[in-house]
């Protein structure tokens, strides 16, 4: 069974490579927003560059925005061992559509 952690590192401040490394539950803020005329959510991170998706409901976007998190982190720490939490946030117009 795992249980929730109460300490969370966010990537990008400094020694984030080594907290996740150790084992420190990370962090990834995720911008969320909106185009009306795809009609579809797409996100981006100003903490994990290259995190770019899209899809066309909030709930998919979350997982692929997990599975897109765990991926870039993997690649920048050539290590499967890390995993991150998205912490969501939303422009005003992906607000209006939520």
């Amino acid at each position: 069974m795992k249980t929730a952690s109460l300490i969370t590192y966010r990537v990008g401040f400094p020694g984030w490579k080594l907290a996740a490394r150790l084992g420190v539950p990370l962090q990834v803020r995720v911008q969320v927003h909106y185009d009306p005329e795809v009609k579809s959510y797409w996100t981006t991170s100003p903490d994990l560059a290259g995190l770019v998706v899209c899809a066309p409901t909030l709930d998919a976007l979350l997982r692929e925005a997990s599975i897109g998190i765990d991926e870039l982190l993997e690649l920048s720490l050539n290590t499967s061992a890390v995993h991150a939490t998205p912490r969501m946030s939303f422009t005003p117009e992906a607000l209006s559509f939520a």
